[in-house]
């Protein structure tokens, strides 16, 4: 990994950590309240719209435009099918509702940064 990629991927995390934190947290709020996969949407679909802002500005230094928005759109698609279904997988292997996130993001970050980066990094 090169230097460039290296501080995207350091970026990436940060911007990553906010979104996981604001996405985490509604679904901590919400899950007691309704169902956890729509809980767990919620949030993930609250935390797309900053991410994908902080995503182009921050982490690969990009304008935001529309086709990158509807790249993006096409790369969280993807990216949530793989956190829903991860989801109730390990729930349904037993972990409990609040931790089952987890292993989920340790799974589908990496998934995640390739794609975006594929997207964000094309010329447009």
């Amino acid at each position: 990994m090169n230097s460039t990629t290296l501080r995207e991927a350091i970026r990436f995390c940060i911007v990553g950590v906010l979104a996981t934190i604001v996405h985490y947290g509604i679904y901590l709020l919400l899950k007691g309240v309704i169902n956890v996969s729509v809980a767990y949407t919620i949030g993930y679909v609250i935390s797309f719209i900053g991410n994908f802002f902080l995503t182009n500005v921050y982490t690969f230094k990009t304008q935001a435009t529309a086709k990158k928005g509807i790249g993006f759109v096409i790369c969280h698609v993807i990216n949530y099918l793989l956190h829903i279904g991860l989801l109730n997988v390990f729930i349904w292997m037993g972990v409990p509702s609040s931790l089952a996130p987890i292993p989920v993001y340790c799974i589908v970050v990496p998934v995640n940064f390739l794609l975006v980066r594929k997207v964000v990094k094309t010329n447009t």
